[in-house]
């Protein structure tokens, strides 16, 4: 019987196990004015803003927040408490702002039974409970009226204080375990160690990033309409090329030739005679999301909610395309500082983004600014893989000092032997050679959105100046219809799930003819007469 018993337990906790699999969850970033936090085990379908500042709650009980979550770095837009995270579009990985009183953000070191909310009992007749959030970061005091308070200890005193950390804001040695050996302590304090080193080479191939030229002359043309004095960004949209090497020539011709043999060993002579190499980047399109230009930001713009996004991924996709890298214009620099720290940590979140993790990616950072001379500067980079380790762990914070980034204090950088609380930007940064580009299947002629003050903008008038020039100089209709700007206009009138799949696929493909009540829809929105 009791085996019987037990056994109907396990598959009921089994049952449990499977339910709680089946469960998907996700990680949301919270970017505060003193760092970065991270909420994990949220649930991805039903999880709210509550279930995320409980999350910031049990392990910073005294919490006080100046600005609510947000999906704005200015928090001028904060979300709504009553609707799912996912309906407000938002999904594992996915950043959100708030701002918080720093002297209110102590972490709790000891994992006490906190109240959701962190509030401390200050009623004496409770003194056997001690509810509060984590009684080791708490002591009792008299106050002025002659009661017993409970209130947050601070400072050496504090029995859970931060300096009984193994680290500063983690738990004691003993809090952890109660015996360690000296090789286990080793390798849990190896892994808040990081000794800065150089990468030698990107990610990228000897091709390098292939850009799309007209898309970036408008990109830094724009730019210049305020002397290259306002931050913008833009995500590169193409794909990644696998290299490969030429064919091997017999060893007697090579030898004939003295002729090197290429970077890479040589394959055997039974296996095949090419192989891939690292990718190298083609950028087809520019686009611009929604954005401010903010000085006081530490990106030198506030990204804004983009109600196309869906739509600009959607159609990537259709047109074979994927995010391959972003673009950032900011005005001139002294010498020797190519990217902020801001831009550096922007630039490590999204190649952690591209590839799902600590991999390395062709995903490439671009910069465009203006020289001492008047020129365009355009270069392209990538951060090392280190310091997508160190973003990753939160290791990375932005300070006052944008050619450098901060370490943070959990966690120590070693250069030269000794350690150091920041790191030179340029020491994480790689350069990735950089080509021009004449697309075969973009056109990049339409007016840009999001653009403000610019002289022109996406109307049905600027549709037909464009389309109007079919049948002259060797355009088509086809040929003028394939601009990613033009096409994402279009996702605006035409059903994207049934109408745009089938225009991409003859953008894609220009043997596959465009049907003809598609260039009367289109030419018809334009207010074109003619021939199309």
């Amino acid at each position: 019987f009791l085996l019987c018993k037990y056994l109907s337990f396990e598959k009921r906790q089994g049952d449990k196990a499977t339910r709680r699999a089946k469960t998907e969850t996700m990680i949301i970033r919270v970017r505060t004015n003193i760092g970065v936090w991270r909420v994990e085990d949220l649930d991805a379908s039903t999880a709210t803003t509550e279930d995320v500042v409980a999350g910031i709650v049990k392990t910073r009980p005294h919490i006080v927040f100046e600005k609510p979550l947000s999906s704005d770095p200015r928090c001028d837009r904060p979300l709504d408490a009553t609707q799912p995270l996912s309906s407000q579009g938002l999904g594992h990985g996915s950043m959100i702002h708030c701002r918080v009183d720093a002297s209110t953000c102590a972490e709790n070191t000891v994992d006490g039974s906190a109240g959701a909310d962190g509030a401390m009992d200050t009623d004496n007749k409770n003194e056997g409970t001690a509810t509060a959030a984590g009684v080791g970061n708490t002591k009792r005091v008299i106050d002025k009226d002659g009661s017993i308070k409970l209130v947050h200890a601070e400072g050496p005193s504090a029995p859970g204080g931060a300096n009984r950390g193994f680290r500063k804001g983690q738990l004691a040695l003993r809090d952890m375990k109660m015996a360690w050996t000296l090789q286990e302590f080793t390798a849990m304090d190896a892994k808040y160690n990081f000794k800065i080193k150089r990468q030698d080479a990107s990610f990228v191939g000897s091709g390098g990033v292939h850009l799309e030229s007209s898309a970036v002359n408008d990109f830094q043309s724009y730019l210049r309409r305020f002397q290259f004095q306002q931050q913008r960004f833009g995500y590169l949209y193409g794909r990644f090329v696998d290299e490969e090497e030429e064919e091997e020539e017999p060893e007697k011709d090579k030898k004939e030739e003295e002729k090197p043999s290429g970077w890479g060993a040589r394959l055997p002579e039974s296996e095949e005679k090419k192989t891939k190499k690292n990718a190298k980047v083609i950028v087809e399109a520019i686009y611009e999301p929604p954005q401010e230009a903010d000085p006081e930001a530490a990106e030198g713009f506030v990204i804004l909610e983009d109600p196309h996004e869906e739509n600009v991924e959607n159609l990537a996709k259709m047109l074979g395309l994927r995010k391959v890298g972003w673009i950032v214009g900011h005005p001139p620099r002294e010498e020797g500082f190519q990217l902020s720290a801001a831009e550096v940590v922007m630039a490590a979140e999204l190649q952690l983004e591209s590839v799902g993790g600590i991999e390395p990616t062709p995903f490439v950072t671009v910069r465009v600014t203006v020289g001492d001379d008047g020129n365009v500067v355009v270069e392209a980079f990538q951060v090392s893989l280190q310091c997508m380790e160190m973003v990753a762990e939160e290791a990375l914070d932005v300070g006052p000092n944008p050619g450098f980034c901060y370490v943070n204090e959990t966690f120590t950088a070693i250069q030269e032997g000794k350690p150091s609380a920041t790191v030179e930007n340029n020491f994480f940064l790689t350069l990735v050679p950089i080509n021009g580009y004449q697309s075969d299947m973009f056109v990049s002629m339409f007016p840009r959105a999001n653009r403000a003050y610019d002289d022109r903008a996406q109307t049905h008038d600027e549709m037909k100046r464009q389309l109007s020039k079919s049948g002259q100089s060797g355009w088509t209709f086809i040929d003028l219809l394939s601009d990613f700007a033009l096409l994402l206009y279009l996702c605006k009138f035409l059903d994207v799930k049934t109408d745009m799949p089938k225009i991409c696929q003859s953008v894609k493909d220009r043997e596959v003819s465009l049907d003809d009540g598609y260039k009367i829809i289109i030419s018809s929105m334009a207010g074109m007469d003619g021939s199309y």
